[in-house]
């Protein structure tokens, strides 16, 4: 009996003894894990020399609501006219009725214009030009004199809402200019901005954009 209370107390002290664990490699993965997100900050935008995401220049143009459109079929005067792009980003046109125009090039919905009226003539040739852009509306935040949303001329630029907002503050940080466009940051320095150098100056913003200053 007494061999067998010493068995089994012999039991219960080796159940209560813990082995250590060495400590280095859970130091080593929360090490790896802070500096992937150390490494990851160089990596959370994109210089605008190499965006490479939808602009607003020359045939890039992107129809949006508010847009006043001159749409004119070849030969066909009763087939042509001007419409605004509504809210619900369609516009109203002659034998076609509704056609959906928000969010196409103007070579884009000539294109699918041509498309749809075959039905009525052989071969049509249509041509679409925007005579009246609608103000870009953007968000100018950060370190700027007056933070806020602003209204821009068709085809305006970062340095226009910079200038919107009434310049930088004498904190700011000059290499840091962003642009935010659907959660891509774009990265711009105030100098190429303000030499005009091409890849700076001829980005052109869209309406939700939001300008940052660090």
């Amino acid at each position: 009996m007494a061999a067998m209370h010493a068995h089994a107390r012999d039991r219960a002290r080796r159940g209560l003894e813990v082995s250590p664990r060495p400590a280095i490699p859970a130091l080593l993965v929360a090490v790896a894990l802070l500096s992937g997100c150390a490494g990851g900050r160089s990596a959370d935008f994109v210089w605008v020399q190499d965006y490479a995401g939808p602009g607003r220049t020359g045939p890039g143009y992107v129809i949006g609501n508010g847009d006043q459109l001159s749409v004119k079929v070849f030969n066909q005067e009763g087939m042509s006219g001007k419409a605004t792009v509504r809210e619900d980003g369609m516009i109203s046109l002659p034998f076609l009725n509704d056609v959906h125009a928000a969010g196409s090039t103007p070579a884009e919905l000539a294109t699918r214009l041509q498309g749809r009226l075959k039905q009525f003539i052989v071969n049509p040739v249509v041509t679409v030009s925007v005579e009246a852009a609608r103000p870009t509306e953007v968000s100018v935040v950060g370190e700027v004199k007056k933070p806020g949303s602003y209204q821009l001329e068709p085809r305006g630029g970062v340095l226009q809402a910079l200038a919107s907002a009434g310049g930088l503050t004498d904190f700011a940080d000059r290499d840091r200019v962003f642009v935010i466009r659907q959660q891509v940051r774009i990265r711009f320095t105030y100098r190429a901005l303000t030499r005009a150098d091409p890849p700076a100056v001829s980005f052109l913003l869209q309406t939700g954009d939001v300008v940052v200053v660090e």
